[in-house]
C-alpha cells in the first residue's frame, strides 16, 4: 500500500488527544481529591504511623461528614467488632440499615454485620432473628452455620439438628457433629430422673444413622464410634445387663484402642460387680502391653497393687516405664503408693528400701502438672478431663485421647 502525503495530519492531531485526555484524567483526579474531607487523610497518616484509634477517631468523622461512603461504615463496623466494641458496631450497622435509599446486595450486607455483632456481644435472640431473616439472601449459608452455632451454645439440639439437615440441603459436605448432637440428646435423657430410656434408644439409633449416612461416603469418626459405644454401654449397665454392656466397652478396647483409657474405668467396674475382679486385670494388662497409654498404666498399676501386692505392682510398674519412660507415669506410681500407705505424711516402709517416696513424688510432681492434661489441636486449650467439644474454641473432636506427656 502506497504511503499518503495527508496521513501526516493525523499524527498532531493524535497527540492533541491524547493532551486533552491526560488534563482531562488529572483535573478530574484533582476534583476527586478535593471533594474528599481532609479527616480522611488525617486517618491514613494516623494508620500509617500505627496510631489506630486516633485514625478510628478521624475515619468516623468522614462517615459522619459523608454518610454515602457505605463502604466506610463497613469497615469501621468491622473494625469495631474485632475490637470489642460492640456498641458502636451495632450503632454502625444500624445506621446502615435505616438509610431507605440503601440498595438491597449493601442491605443485606448490612444485616449479616449486625447479626454477628449481636452474636459476638452475648445477644442470641436478636442475633438469631437477623440470620433467619437472610435465608433468601447470598448469605444464607454463613447465616446457617452461624444459626447453628447459636443452638449449640444455648444447648437446643434438636434445633441444632434441624438445621444441620438443611445445611447438608446445601451442601454436600459431610457435618460430622451431627452425631454428637444426636449424643447429647441421648446424654440428656440418661440424666433424667428416672432416667427415658425409650429417648435413649432413639437418640443413639439417629446417631448410629448418622454415622453410617454421611455426605460423600465418609466414615464416622473414631470419636464418635466410642461415645455411641459408651452411651450404649451406660444404657445397658442402667437397665442392668452386665453382658451387653461389656460387650460395647470391650468394643472400644478391639476397634479404637487409644481411647481405652476412657473405658478401663467403667470396664473394670464392671467386672468387680460380678466378681470377676481378676479377669478384669488380666484384660486391661494384655491390653496395655499391646496399646500402652497412661491412663491404661495408672488403672493396672492400682488393680495389681489391690489384688496381688505391693511387690508385683511395681515390678510391673518398673517394666513399663523401662519400655516407655515417662514422668507422669512415675508421679501416679508414687501417688498410689502413697495413698495406699495411707497419705503422704505417712511413716509406712517403702517397696523401694532407702527411698523417701513424699520427697520423690512432690519433686516430680511439679514438672508433670503441666503434662496431666488434655489439649485442643485447633486452639491448645488444656483439660484435665477429656472433652468431646473443646471448652476453648467448641470445635468438636480436637482433643487426643492420650495425655500431652505422651503427645511430646
Amino acid at each position: 500500500m502506497d504511503f499518503e502525503p495527508w496521513w501526516l495530519i493525523f499524527v498532531p492531531v493524535l497527540f492533541a488527544l491524547g493532551w486533552l485526555a491526560a488534563r482531562f484524567d488529572i483535573r478530574q483526579m484533582l476534583s476527586e481529591t478535593r471533594v474528599l474531607p481532609d479527616s480522611y487523610f488525617r486517618g491514613l497518616n494516623f494508620l500509617l504511623n500505627e496510631e489506630p484509634d486516633r485514625a478510628i477517631d478521624a475515619f468516623v468523622e468522614v462517615a459522619k461528614l459523608d454518610p454515602e461512603t457505605t463502604e466506610l461504615h463497613f469497615a469501621l463496623g468491622s473494625l469495631f467488632r474485632r475490637r470489642g466494641e460492640m456498641e458502636r458496631a451495632i450503632r454502625v450497622h444500624q445506621s446502615l440499615l435505616n438509610r431507605a435509599d440503601l440498595p438491597t446486595a449493601e442491605r443485606e450486607h448490612a444485616q449479616h454485620e449486625l447479626a454477628q455483632d449481636f452474636l459476638k456481644a452475648g445477644m442470641l435472640d436478636r442475633a438469631e432473628a437477623g440470620f433467619k431473616s437472610l435465608g433468601d439472601s447470598r448469605y444464607a449459608l454463613d447465616a446457617l452455620r452461624s444459626l447453628i452455632r447459636i443452638y449449640e451454645s444455648e444447648h437446643d439440639w434438636p434445633r441444632a439438628i434441624e438445621a444441620v439437615k438443611t445445611l447438608r440441603g446445601l451442601v454436600d459436605e459431610p457435618v460430622p457433629q451431627l452425631v454428637h448432637y444426636h449424643c447429647e440428646q441421648a446424654q440428656h435423657a440418661l440424666s433424667q430422673k428416672p432416667p427415658n430410656t425409650d429417648a435413649v434408644l432413639v437418640a443413639l439409633d439417629a446417631a448410629d444413622h448418622a454415622a453410617n449416612v454421611s455426605a460423600k461416603g465418609h466414615v464416622a469418626s473414631k470419636a464418635s464410634r466410642v461415645r455411641i459405644a459408651m452411651l450404649r454401654a451406660a444404657l445397658a449397665r442402667l437397665e442392668g445387663n452386665t453382658k451387653l454392656q461389656r460387650m460395647h466397652l470391650e468394643s472400644v478396647l478391639t476397634d479404637e484402642p487409644e481411647f481405652a483409657g476412657l473405658v478401663a474405668e467403667a470396664l473394670l467396674e464392671s467386672y468387680r460387680q460380678a466378681g470377676e475382679s481378676v479377669e478384669a486385670l488380666d484384660l486391661l494388662q494384655k491390653q496395655y502391653t499391646q496399646h500402652p497409654s497412661l491412663d491404661l498404666f495408672n488403672i493396672v498399676f492400682r488393680e495389681l497393687r489391690a489384688q496381688r501386692g505391693s511387690e508385683t505392682a511395681w515390678a510391673f510398674a518398673r517394666g513399663a516405664l523401662r519400655l516407655h519412660p515417662s514422668l507422669l507415669g512415675l508421679d501416679r506410681l508414687l501417688e498410689a503408693e502413697l495413698s495406699a500407705a495411707g497419705g503422704e505424711g505417712d511413716a509406712s516402709p517403702s517397696p523401694v528400701p532407702g527411698a523417701d517416696l513424699t520427697l520423690l513424688r512432690s519433686l516430680i510432681h511439679k514438672h508433670t502438672q503441666r503434662l496431666d492434661r488434655y489439649a485442643c489441636r485447633n486452639c491448645g486449650f488444656q483439660a484435665r478431663r477429656y472433652y468431646w467439644q473443646c471448652p476453648g474454641c467448641n470445635a468438636w473432636e480436637t482433643y487426643s485421647p492420650r495425655r500431652m506427656e505422651e503427645l511430646e
